[in-house]
């Protein structure tokens, strides 16, 4: 992520309603699970994850990440489970977690595999991996850039990835379904129109309070579907709940 982008990035997670809604769907996903179960989040940023799902009761909660600042921003919120660490070499011993959460992190990793096969070695057997990443290398766009992003995924490629390191997918589907149509027409229609590929627009910024509260309900309701047997066919996003085999 380039330095200008993560004030504005850290400034956003914790009330924009793309994170508001990506914490709601790994809410539901997780939350018959006991609460005393061990979870790793793999890319915590400023731990705005982590608080929420101890103020919905999970109690054995660790997180790291890359980035010195986002540590920094979780220990200034009284987030102290946290450290900083690559995550293709954690630093934690075998069969330690039994879920490991991992929001848009894979795309960020030149090497998936080292860093999938790190996390195997680090979840208990049957352990639960829950993975997010952006969707369709066509919707490449100046956001990945910045981001430092290496690909996105189809279903095709995530489902390979996974099982190519040890895990066995029980679920994936598309997110952000409901945005795919409009997300997908404005970053097409605004490559062609761009002739300065540096100079495009990024997509993640601050909306006003009707708008927010609108797109995040617009998830929270797709969120509801997608936490049972629905899955979407298309989607902004694409995310995987994968047990260690």
């Amino acid at each position: 992520m380039e330095e200008s982008y993560s004030t504005t990035y850290h400034g956003l997670e914790e009330n924009h309603w793309w994170f508001l809604g990506r914490r709601d769907i790994i809410y539901k996903l997780i939350k018959d699970y006991q609460r005393d179960i061990e979870i790793l989040e793999i890319g915590c940023s400023g731990g705005p994850l982590i608080r929420f799902l101890k103020e919905h009761g999970f109690r054995r909660l660790q997180g790291i990440d890359i980035d010195k600042k986002a540590i920094e921003i979780c220990k200034q919120k009284g987030i102290t489970d946290v450290s900083v660490a690559d995550a293709k070499k954690t630093g934690f011993k075998d069969q330690q977690f039994s879920i490991i959460i991992a929001s848009d992190i894979l795309e960020h990793i030149r090497d998936e595999d080292k860093a999938l096969l790190e996390w195997h070695r680090i979840l208990k057997p049957s352990g639960k991996l829950f993975i997010f990443a952006p969707a369709y290398n066509f919707l490449w766009s100046r956001h990945d850039e910045i981001n430092h992003h290496y690909r996105r995924y189809s279903k095709s490629r995530l489902i390979k990835t996974l099982e190519k390191n040890g895990f066995k997918t029980e679920k994936v589907s598309f997110w952000n379904f409901s945005l795919f149509l409009p997300v997908c027409l404005f970053r097409l229609t605004h490559k062609l129109l761009s002739s300065n590929k540096r100079g495009s627009v990024e997509q993640l910024c601050e909306t006003n309070t009707l708008m927010n509260k609108t797109l995040g309900y617009i998830l929270k309701l797709e969120n509801k579907l997608l936490s049972g047997r629905i899955n979407f066919p298309l989607g902004v996003s694409i995310f995987a709940i994968a047990k260690k085999i």
